[in-house]
């Protein structure tokens, strides 16, 4: 790090959160890489434990007003002190157009952010970089437009598909101030957003793969009995997405012959309500719930189990998965995976080959465990499959590169 103030500058929704270790794991390269940044942060941090990465990152994390209310007096100045910059007619321009379609508090909460963020910033900002199209990516453009700076992002799943199109059209032209560049994780979202660019070569694929440094070698997997003890284990927040409802069915399925468990790790919204789903179908005692782990215990329960399930499903809204990066930890550690077809999963997992993609019905899903219960010799061969995939086309290192250089032709050079 130099000790003068850094030339590009991040957006995130929260720092730190235990749920975006994808996010995370690529700040930590990118500062690996020789790049210097702060993080800004629209929220600050709930969760009680931290990722071993999120104290590799070396520097400064500033927190923007969450609520316009709680912090009313920098608000009101950075307001009075924006309106001064020479690009705040436009940047409210926009945001007016905006809000004439999406006339929410939330939409009023990012110009006030933005006129926060683009008062704040450093004088030597050249660059900015937000994660997620949404939110994030709304107040970076706004506070860019402001500021004069060119700005880009990083889409993953949410933030594609519960987007209005006409919001992520107009982040993608430069005639209507858009992003300079645009990363996403999966090939289906880029066609998708490729298909709304003025210019398609704005968009990269850009996966987020995996840092396999921060992961010990896979454990030597003693061979299990068929008729043995089945350990499951499920990584992922407890959100109708996640599918964990359909997968507690599911259970609720399984022959009295399989000696199963179930541990899941994570928190979320619908924990009591699957507690309760769970009490119903009168497995409880055969499943435990760890709530939120940091990555050494996530790893150390990976190592531990026989098979991991990720039931995901498109939810009410459009909320949907990209390719969720527990799957490739999973790999790491030569753990079989049970998921579905849904989004970008099958870019990485061909079902039979490096794991099974099951229906997300509770009687494909019991069908699907108990045949892999069974076959201890054709799971191993799908993990190792999975695993070879792995090294050859899902590290981490390539996807680092391409936005190192798309950062440094904006002006975010190396120091």
């Amino acid at each position: 790090m130099t000790s003068g103030k850094p030339k590009l500058a991040v957006l995130v929704k929260g720092w730190p959160r235990l749920s975006e270790t994808f996010i995370a794991q690529e700040l930590v390269a990118l500062q690996d890489a020789g790049h210097s940044f702060d993080i800004w942060s629209l929220r600050h941090p709930t969760d009680i434990k931290r990722h071993p990465l999120h104290d590799r990152f070396k520097g400064q994390v500033h927190y923007l007003p969450e609520y316009l209310y709680e912090e009313p007096n920098r608000v009101w100045a950075a307001r009075h002190i924006a309106q001064t910059l020479p690009g705040y007619t436009q940047a409210y321009k926009v945001w007016r157009s905006d809000l004439r379609r999406d006339p929410t508090h939330n939409r009023i909460r990012r110009f006030g952010q933005a006129c926060v963020l683009a008062v704040e910033l450093p004088e030597e900002t050249q660059v900015m970089y937000a994660h997620f199209m949404h939110t994030p990516s709304s107040v970076a453009r706004y506070a860019a437009i402001m500021r004069g700076l060119p700005w880009s992002f990083s889409a993953h799943a949410k933030d594609i598909w519960t987007s209005p199109d006409w919001e992520k059209a107009e982040k993608l032209q430069a005639s209507t101030h858009g992003a300079a560049f645009g990363a996403t994780c999966t090939a289906i979202g880029a066609e998708h957003l490729r298909s709304l660019a003025d210019d398609p070569a704005r968009v990269d694929l850009i996966y987020h793969g995996l840092d396999l440094n921060r992961f010990p070698d896979p454990p030597t997997r003693a061979a299990r009995a068929p008729d043995g003890p089945f350990h499951m284990l499920s990584v992922g927040r407890l959100v109708e997405k996640k599918g964990f409802d359909r997968l507690i069915d599911a259970f609720a399925m399984l022959p009295n012959s399989l000696d199963w468990h179930w541990t899941h790790i994570g928190g979320g919204a619908l924990g009591d309500a699957l507690r309760e789903r769970a009490e119903a179908q009168g497995i409880a005692d055969r499943i435990t719930w760890k709530g939120a782990c940091d990555q050494p215990e996530v790893i150390e329960a990976m190592r531990g189990s026989d098979l991991f399930v990720l039931p995901s499903r498109i939810a009410a809204d459009g909320d949907r998965d990209g390719l969720p990066n527990v799957l490739m930890e999973a790999a790491s550690q030569l753990l079989p995976i049970l998921s579905t077809p849904v989004s970008a999963i099958p870019e990485f997992i061909e079902t039979g080959t490096q794991g099974v993609l099951s229906d997300d019905k509770p009687a494909a899903l019991a069908s699907a465990i108990t045949e892999l219960a069974a076959a201890p010799e054709r799971t191993a061969s799908m993990a190792n499959a999975a695993f070879s995939r792995l090294i050859a086309e899902f590290r981490m290192d390539p996807g680092i590169a391409l936005l190192s250089k798309r950062l440094c032709a904006l002006g975010a050079g190396k120091d």
